[in-house]
């Protein structure tokens, strides 16, 4: 299907641009959210005539999108998650739980525009993208921790996986008795075998 595109969209093209497109992307995406029209005789001279407003319009949103950029661009959001001693998490965190985060920053942004491949599902930074307006995309950072002291230490760039697998072989090595006897449980079990031997 041909359609003219009403904003630019990324991989495709701009405003303007006459693109073709697979039927059910233009129709269950393009088309009902306004970002394109069908390509036809009538449409383009609707188009032709409102190109002004439509490029007007979509450059006052692209100023607001702008301004707001500035004061998300580079925050960290800090989720504090419980895991697993391997750092996997119970769950994980999604678009919602960063619309959360970002809304107590008190930055407000439409749910379309946190761009999360897959669920974040272990513990450590991350760096999410946040499209605000087809041509305004700015960085988040994500730091899920299970406490505000291990999101203190992975912000200062420690890995807390390694730093607590250290401490646990470090625990494993002082727990060690060097006067034990080696395999004493082993010589206690192999004298009474023969014992029961000669009772047979």
């Amino acid at each position: 299907m041909q359609v003219i595109l009403l904003e630019r969209v990324e991989k495709l093209g701009q405003i303007g641009d006459v693109v073709t497109v697979k039927d059910g992307f233009a129709r269950n995406f393009l088309l009902p959210n306004k970002k394109a029209l069908r390509s036809n005789a009538a449409n383009l001279k609707v188009f032709e005539k409102n190109r002004e407003s439509i490029v007007a319009d979509n450059a006052a949103r692209r100023g607001e999108a702008e301004i707001e950029a500035k004061s998300i661009d580079g925050i960290t959001l800090t989720l504090i998650r419980q895991s697993s001693n391997t750092g996997q998490l119970y769950g994980s965190v999604a678009v919602r739980d960063l619309l959360d985060a970002l809304e107590t920053e008190g930055h407000k942004v439409a749910k379309s525009a946190i761009v999360l491949n897959k669920p974040i599902k272990a513990i450590g930074l991350y760096e999410v993208k946040v499209t605000l307006h087809p041509e305004v995309a700015v960085t988040v950072k994500v730091n899920v921790a299970r406490s505000p002291e291990e999101a203190e230490m992975q912000a200062q760039g420690v890995n807390v996986m390694e730093a607590m697998f250290e401490k646990d072989e470090a625990g494993f090595v002082e727990a060690y008795d060097p006067n034990a006897e080696p395999g004493a449980t082993a010589e206690v079990s192999s004298n009474d075998e023969p014992a029961e031997q000669t009772q047979a």
